[in-house]
Order: structure tokens, then C-alpha cells, then sequence
């Protein structure tokens, strides 16, 4: 049978595509319902993120405008799931009849090219420009059922490494950082409480986030107060969320990494919380917390294919309630909670995403990470001490 398939010149060229972009250039297939007669591929890494290889006979312009219009509204739910305003789509058609008279690329992010044959794919300026190595690619010593064994191996092979790079990515594992800060954390309230309030209201004093005492000198506060809560309920909700977000964030990143987001992250929303809250003192892990929120997203963004529907159901309105809840509520520090949020979602971009993120995204986002805690900076120490 697969013999059989292989003496097909459009199988045969089917075959090759989807090896080139499924080895070369780590595509995806889409699974999609109702679409007979044509393969989807994704890379929302690439230039051009989606790629349709279409075997259906497409015999007249009527068909044609349809199969556009088909597209377009298959791409809208793309869009919609991966959160991508423009997606350049390139449209590979292997039986388009000689009746078409419409010009095929009246849609610059829809690209369209018509193959009989692979010199067609050497001769296309399309194919040229987005992927120049297709052609070359598409060479192969192996004929038959051997080219059949070959390309069917090369992709299983591939989707393996795929496999396991991802398990690696999402496998639970023990969060002992996020244990270790839960009991730093519980320890800061528990012992001064059992020496006595006279003591608890002392380290209160001593160590919390307060404008004037730091630009005083005191910086050690903008990390001493992301310790510290006010009473046993605040300390427990923030325990909770640190449980919750902070288990993912270091399974999703590891130990250093999530040490960082977390102290960058408290470090940034205790910044603006001296800049914008006055000078009143402020206690608490939240800022903290909301970076973590902040990493989530911009892991979950990367990851938008398998996330995008827990980004939209809970990621986003989780971030949102917590911020509403600070508005409304009287005592609760929101612009900690911002700075942290905004802290969290930079240097998680200079970490990088494990897979995902690019040496030029990590770089652009430490040199984010470093202008964002200049302009802090001076206008926590040099603009609210006017």
C-alpha cells in the first residue's frame, strides 16, 4: 500500500513538504474538524506561522474564492486561540486546474502557489522568499517505498524529541524553593508573634517597605518587607497563592530562575509602591505573588497552542479580579501589586521560556528589565522625594 502510495507524483510531494516542515523548519499539524483534502501546519515562530498543503481539486474560480474564504474564517479561530492579531498563511495548492483566472496573492498575508511538479517549487519567487532552502531541500536519494520509510521515520523521530522536550517542560515536579519560601515566610509571622506584639510591631517598623526610611538609606527594605504580613489571614492567602503559582513557575522554569522572578518581582512592585503609595508602609508577599502571575502569562503566551484556553479562562481574569480587588478594597497596596506583575512578565522575558524564547527576545528583555528598574528608581528615590 504505502508502495503504491509513493508512485503518486502529489503524494510523493506531499510527503517531502511535510517532512521539510515538520524536520527543517518544527512545524505542526493543526487538527481541525470538517476540512477534508488539505494538511494545516503552525509555527508561531516563523515569518510565516501557518502552512496549508491542499490536495483537494480546486477546478474553477468559484472554488477558488471559496477555499479563500474557507481560510479566512479557519484563521479567525486561530487568531482567536493564539491571541496573534496577523498570521502570514502560505497555501500550497498541488491540484489547482488550468481554469483559474483569478490572481492568486490578492491577500498579502495569504500567500498562494500553484505545484504540479517540484520544478514549480524551485521556479515560485513565493516559495523563494519565505523559504529559500524548500527546493533544495526536497531532494532525496531514496525512491519508493524507501522514501516512504525514510520520511515517515525522520518525522516520528522528530516527534519524539517534540515529546519529550515538552515533558520536560510541563512535568511536575517537588517544588522545595516554593516550600522553602512558604516557611520563610510563615516563620517572619510566627516567631516575632510568639515573642510577643511589642516584638512583632518592632520588625513591622524596622523591616517593612516605607518610602522616606529607604531613601534614607534603609534599602535592605525592599526585600525585607516581601516577607513580612500584617495578620494570620494575610499571611495564609499569600501562602495559598505562593503554593499554587509558585509550584508551576518553578516545575516551568527551575530553582534559579524562579528565585530570580520572584525576588526581581518583589524587588520592582516594592519600587513603585515607594513612588506611588506615599509614605505609608507596606508589608507583604503580594508583589511578589503578582510577578508570578506575570511569568505565568508570558510562559502561557509562548505555550498559547496548548494554554491559549487557560489563558483566557484563568490566567487573565485571575490577574484581573486580584488587581479589582485592590482597587476597591481599602489597605491593600496596589501599586506593589503592579510594579511586581510588570516585574514578573520583563524578567521572565530575559530568563527566556524553555523551548520557545530567541537570544534576541532574552536580551531585549534584560535591556527591558534594566531601563524598567533605572526608571524606578529614579522615580522612587529622585521624583517622590520632591
Amino acid at each position: 500500500m504505502e508502495e503504491e502510495l509513493m508512485k503518486d507524483e502529489k503524494n510523493v510531494i506531499t510527503m517531502k513538504l511535510l517532512h521539510y516542515f515538520i524536520t527543517e523548519k518544527n512545524y505542526n499539524p493543526i487538527i481541525l474538524q470538517g476540512v477534508d483534502n488539505e494538511i494545516w501546519l503552525e509555527n508561531l515562530n516563523s515569518d510565516c506561522e501557518v502552512v496549508r498543503i491542499v490536495s483537494g481539486y480546486i477546478h474553477n474560480d468559484e472554488q477558488f474564492d471559496f477555499d479563500v474564504f474557507k481560510t479566512k474564517r479557519i484563521l479567525k479561530k486561530i487568531k482567536k486561540k493564539t491571541f496573534t492579531f496577523n498570521l502570514n498563511v502560505l497555501s500550497i495548492f498541488l491540484d489547482m486546474g488550468e481554469n483559474i483566472k483569478e490572481e492568486l496573492n490578492k491577500d498579502s498575508h495569504l500567500m498562494c502557489v500553484k505545484v504540479n511538479d517540484e520544478a514549480d517549487i524551485k521556479k515560485s519567487s513565493i516559495i523563494k522568499k519565505v523559504f529559500p532552502d524548500l527546493s533544495d531541500k526536497m531532494k532525496f536519494s531514496e525512491k519508493g517505498l524507501e522514501l516512504f520509510m525514510k520520511i515517515t521515520g525522520d518525522i516520528n523521530k522528530h516527534n519524539k524529541e517534540d515529546a519529550s522536550k515538552l515533558e520536560s517542560v510541563f512535568k511536575s515536579k517537588v517544588p522545595y524553593i516554593t516550600y522553602f519560601l512558604i516557611a520563610v515566610n510563615a516563620i517572619f509571622y510566627v516567631v516575632p508573634m510568639l515573642l510577643g506584639s511589642d516584638v512583632y510591631q518592632y520588625i513591622i517598623d524596622a523591616y517593612c517597605i516605607h518610602g522616606p526610611s529607604i531613601r534614607a538609606g534603609q534599602y535592605y527594605r525592599l526585600l525585607t518587607g516581601i516577607f513580612l504580613h500584617g495578620n494570620i489571614v494575610h499571611l495564609l492567602f499569600n501562602c495559598y497563592a505562593l503554593y499554587v503559582l509558585g509550584g508551576q513557575i518553578e516545575s516551568f522554569f527551575g530553582k534559579f530562575k524562579y528565585i530570580i522572578i520572584y525576588l526581581f518581582s518583589g524587588l520592582t512592585g516594592s519600587l513603585l509602591s515607594i513612588t506611588l503609595s506615599g509614605n505609608v508602609g507596606s508589608i507583604g508577599a503580594s508583589g511578589a505573588i503578582f510577578g508570578l502571575m506575570g511569568a505565568l502569562l508570558y510562559f502561557g503566551y509562548h505555550y498559547r497552542v496548548y494554554l491559549g484556553n487557560v489563558i483566557k479562562s484563568q490566567i487573565v481574569p485571575l490577574i484581573l479580579l486580584n488587581l479589582a480587588i485592590g482597587f476597591i478594597s481599602s489597605g491593600i497596596d496596589n501599586w506593589g501589586h503592579i510594579g511586581g506583575l510588570i516585574g514578573g512578565i520583563v524578567i521572565t522575558m530575559a530568563l527566556g521560556v524553555k523551548e520557545k524564547s530567541s537570544n534576541f527576545e532574552k536580551i531585549n528583555g534584560w535591556i527591558i528589565c534594566i531601563i524598567f528598574l533605572i526608571f524606578l528608581m529614579f522615580m522612587g528615590f529622585v521624583m517622590a522625594a520632591k
